[in-house]
């Protein structure tokens, strides 16, 4: 084997090398970037999560203010199938 056939080799080494190294920054740069969509959306969930249960404790209040029991009117819609999954 020449000195030739072993410099391709090397080189088509080196290329393989540096495109997986291309192709490992690009992988690094999407799971940031899905960190962040992670985080982001964690946020938002929580912040709904909030609001949904301070808009819970008003209908609540409110329900109790005019004697309705928030129970029943759930197992009323359970029964008329008119209740939506949370």
């Amino acid at each position: 084997m020449g000195f030739g056939s072993t410099a391709k080799k090397v080189q088509k080494l080196a290329d393989t090398a540096e495109k997986l190294y291309s192709k490992l920054n690009e992988l690094r740069e999407q799971v940031a970037e899905m960190r962040e969509q992670l985080d982001s959306t964690s946020e938002r969930v929580e912040r709904l999560e909030r609001e949904n249960a301070r808009q819970r404790a008003l209908l609540e209040a409110i329900a109790e203010e005019h004697d309705i029991d928030p129970a029943e009117i759930e197992v009323e819609s359970v029964e008329d199938g008119t209740e939506t999954e949370a």
